[in-house]
């Protein structure tokens, strides 16, 4: 008798892999991993008492409904419960939206480049991608979004700040964009980093979405809050986006720990706040260095930079790696960097400055 694997789904060939921030090494001269958009401070205060608390019942399954973390979401935010979604992280709740909106003969619309969790959830749902260049100056090109839009359309992601640019898409082009799409088309306001956010003209989502129903937000506590290890974000939309997200969540995939965390972190706001001041201010530092230095920096919103290096981008990162820290290529187009801690940001910007030299 002849063998045969197992019949897997055609959608799944050629699926790209995700590539996680390489990290640190152990044993060799890299000191700082600045590769994964992490927060370098330890969780906030309340943050490891509550996770060691939860420890102890780990015998138990969790809250499977996250009704303590749903609850202070809803008084933080100023919305209904029955308009919020909890999923592994914000890429998890993306992946059960495009589970609840799209399918085979489906399209995906999104930047590009943009967040490399799109194309492999969308590709994996069975759904088309159609991917729309960025602008030259790095930025979403709302129109040509806007004009991508077909009959066969069904979600469409806007990250805001770009991952891994770190630019944005203000108000008045949002609403415009938001205007000419469809109500039966699912926006969705990737705003991972809206934290980081001080331009005054950046829409916070979430008062975005109370006038449109077809708009929902992605948030996670994995970026600012600092929670990247433990895997919880949100999602923030009508009822019956957020109804869906729920029925397409993996059973009790919301630690007790991680959900925990989150409320003790939401708890602590004003210590989050002057976190994300420091980050902010060192960003600064970082994107003035480097543009004295000769480099052309987008303006970003995010806690990382960009660096558009085409060919030259694995050189550079080499050459990162060499001087101690570890940053974030993308073959062929670019390099992102993590905002770190001061002693971090200063081995990036001599290995930047001494490769410029190079050049």
């Amino acid at each position: 008798m002849s063998e045969k694997s197992p019949r897997l789904r055609a959608e799944l060939e050629g699926i790209p892999t995700y590539k996680p921030g390489k990290p640190a090494a152990a044993d060799g001269p890299v000191a700082y991993k600045l590769s994964s958009n992490e927060n370098p401070y330890p969780p906030l205060p309340g943050v490891m008492e509550s996770a060691l608390a939860a420890a102890g019942s780990f015998n138990r399954y969790p809250d499977m409904a996250c009704t303590a973390l749903m609850s202070e979401l809803a008084d933080r935010f100023g919305v209904p419960v029955s308009h919020i979604a909890t999923g592994t992280g914000s890429v998890g709740v993306a992946q059960q939206l495009l589970q609840a909106t799209s399918g085979p003969g489906d399209e995906v619309i999104y930047a590009w480049r943009s967040f490399e969790a799109y194309p492999i959830i969308t590709q994996v749902s069975g759904a088309t991608s159609v991917r729309v260049p960025l602008t030259e100056g790095e930025v979403h090109d709302l129109d040509a979004m806007a004009d991508a839009i077909t009959d066969r359309t069904r979600l469409i992601f806007v990250c805001n700040p770009n991952n891994p640019t770190g630019t944005v898409v203000r108000r008045a082009e949002l609403e415009r964009f938001l205007d000419r799409v469809p109500s039966d088309v699912l926006v969705v306001l990737d705003e991972a980093y809206r934290e980081f956010i001080r331009d005054p003209e950046v829409p916070d989502g979430i008062e975005i979405y109370r006038e449109r129903p077809n708009v929902c937000v992605l948030r996670t506590f994995s970026k600012a809050y600092g929670l990247a290890g433990l895997r919880v974000g949100f999602a923030v939309a009508h009822e019956p986006v957020a109804a869906a997200l729920r029925k397409t969540a993996v059973p009790f995939g919301v630690s007790q720990l991680a959900q925990d965390a989150a409320v003790a972190s939401l708890r602590a706001e004003d210590e989050l706040m002057g976190r994300v001041g420091s980050l902010v201010a060192e960003r600064t530092r970082v994107v003035e260095a480097l543009r004295g230095q000769g480099w052309t920096v987008p303006e970003t919103q995010a806690n990382f930079v960009w660096l558009r290096l085409g060919d030259r981008t694995t050189d550079f990162a080499a050459a990162c790696e060499r001087a101690g820290v570890v940053v974030r290529p993308f073959a062929g187009e670019g390099m992102r960097a993590t905002i770190g801690e001061t002693e971090a940001n200063d081995v990036f910007l001599a290995a930047a400055e001494a490769f410029r030299k190079e050049l």
